[in-house]
């Protein structure tokens, strides 16, 4: 029981726990069968913030109670039921996760067509389900809300109606758009890079990756996207790479923890402020067109469910590149969401979307193969390979696609993977390969999708104006070579941060709900 026990806690967890007790009833912890683990439902009130008190859980089987710690620095979260740093913990005061009921929707017989059933059999509107507003008294209209169990939930692809260039799903996600040949598709290879653009990655960006030399078969510089977070952003320098062709996507003010609070926590309002903030702070400080702002990606890619995605429709966000897909041969091409997702929610408490947004993309992440690993993020790949080893990772995954369906080959890394020199050394030759094979292109997400929507085959492709060099530019929307240098004082962070950019200094340091920085 010991030996199983210890493997359960890693499996739950995520994190090796160091002690736990086989027998605990002498000291009385009550047993709550529940599957899952809870804290001691009778700990003093004095100690539950302590951090001996909030290390320890517990978990009942078959009437028996057994203790486990975290490892040292470490407090456990009851809700995410994972070992994690103090500073994204904050439910020691929380005993067990909280079991919302299911519904009983039709089963409740309501006397109205038009209403479904709570779990207590209270009769509510069926719109009232799933909308992000809790109306039933016990919960149970927004705790059953998956693809599965929401009762307006979007419907299974449909090809006959979902047609290109606005819509385009199939029954497995794996159909080449307009039904081309594998032979007259381009492999496409998406780079997205996350976070901060400033002087610690200027350099990668500007001489060791994008050189000019590297071209697309049009003769075009290879292009990338960048989801931009604020906080250590140079506005400047992204003004820069928006000048020089490359896409500018939204990924946040605040990139704020713990990692669930974006995918059960936040608001509507939330994402409004952290996005459509983020896109207006993109707007004002990097000159950045607001119509060219169409993309976003969230935090540690905690998909945002359905409140997400409404702010998506509401603010006019063209896509997501938010969701991991299951490993898969052959891989996934991009979809919109008019339909159910092909895939399913992949990740530990994942809350994808389950209803229809018409028209929004989803650039979904296809998982690497790293031998007996798989990854979404590059820098998430076991850390213990060598050069040689990223090298033959990367061109196997190539192949996979390129041999393939060919779908969109998509990197997607933060820069500090780049630091080790033999990691950039093994990704730059790898680059240099690949800009030597005719049907290979280096393009943003957004001209992945404009490919999406009009499929063209290889041999047409050096007229397909989506993927030209031409970028018209007015003279104000071009990056200065000096730019103001703001010291700003920062309210929330009580201290002075710096901002760089070519428009006027704002008055305070932008932040949420404060993105144009007003005093």
């Amino acid at each position: 029981m010991a030996t199983s026990l210890h493997l359960l806690c890693a499996i739950f967890t995520g994190i090796l726990c160091v002690a736990f007790i086989e027998n605990v009833h002498s000291k009385q912890i009550r047993c709550i069968e529940e599957g899952r683990f809870y804290r001691d439902p009778d700990r003093p009130a004095h100690k539950i913030w302590t951090n001996n008190e909030c290390s320890k859980y517990y978990l009942c089987l078959d009437n028996e109670v057994f203790e486990f710690r975290c490892s040292v620095g470490l407090l456990f979260d009851v809700n995410r039921q994972i070992c994690d740093f103090k500073l994204n913990v904050d439910n020691c005061d929380v005993t067990a996760e909280v079991v919302i009921p299911k519904p009983l929707l039709h089963a409740a017989n309501c006397p109205d067509e038009n209403q479904l059933g709570c779990a207590d059999g209270t009769c509510l509107p069926d719109d009232y389900f799933c909308d992000g507003s809790v109306d039933c008294l016990d919960g149970s209209d927004e705790g059953w809300c998956d693809v599965n169990n929401d009762p307006n939930a979007a419907t299974s692809c449909d090809p006959k109606t979902c047609i290109l260039p606005d819509c385009f799903c199939s029954k497995d996600g794996t159909h080449i758009p307009g039904s081309l040949h594998p032979n007259e598709v381009p492999q496409m290879i998406v780079l997205t890079f996350d976070d901060a653009i400033n002087f610690e990655n200027w350099d990668l960006y500007t001489n060791k990756l994008f050189s000019p030399e590297r071209k697309n078969p049009n003769g075009c510089s290879i292009k990338a996207t960048y989801f931009v977070s604020h906080q250590y952003t140079n506005y400047q320098q992204t003004q820069k790479m928006w000048n020089d062709g490359h896409e500018i996507a939204v990924h946040s003010i605040t990139h704020r923890s713990p990692e669930e609070w974006w995918s059960k926590n936040a608001t509507i309002e939330d994402w409004f402020d952290e996005m459509v903030g983020q896109a207006n702070i993109l707007h004002r400080f990097a000159g950045i067109r607001m119509e060219e702002l169409r993309g976003m990606r969230v935090p540690f890619l905690r998909v945002g469910w359905n409140r997400q995605f409404l702010m998506m429709k509401e603010f006019g966000f063209v896509y997501d590149s938010s969701m991991v897909a299951p490993f898969s041969n052959p891989p996934i091409w991009p979809y919109t969401l008019d339909h159910k997702m092909p895939h399913t929610c992949t990740g530990n408490k994942q809350n994808c979307p389950s209803r229809s947004y018409p028209g929004i993309w989803e650039m979904v992440m296809n998982q690497l193969e790293a031998n007996e690993y798989t990854c979404a993020m590059v820098d998430s790949c076991p850390p213990h390979m060598n050069g040689e080893d990223i090298y033959k990772m990367l061109n196997h995954n190539f192949k996979r696609h390129y041999l393939s369906n060919r779908a969109p080959y998509g990197l997607y890394f933060h820069t500090s993977w780049f630091k080790k020199p033999e990691y950039l050394a093994a990704f730059t030759k790898f680059l240099d390969e690949m800009n030597k094979l005719p049907d290979v292109w280096f393009v943003t997400n957004w001209q992945a999708i404009q490919w999406i929507r009009h499929p063209t085959p290889i041999n047409q492709l050096n007229n397909f104006q989506p993927w030209t060099c031409k970028k018209h530019l007015d003279v104000t929307e071009l990056a200065c070579n000096l730019p103001n240098i703001c010291k700003l004082q920062s309210r929330i962070h009580q201290q002075e941060r710096f901002l760089y950019t070519c428009t006027e200094c704002p008055q305070q340091y932008p932040w949420i709900r404060n993105e144009f920085g007003i005093n």
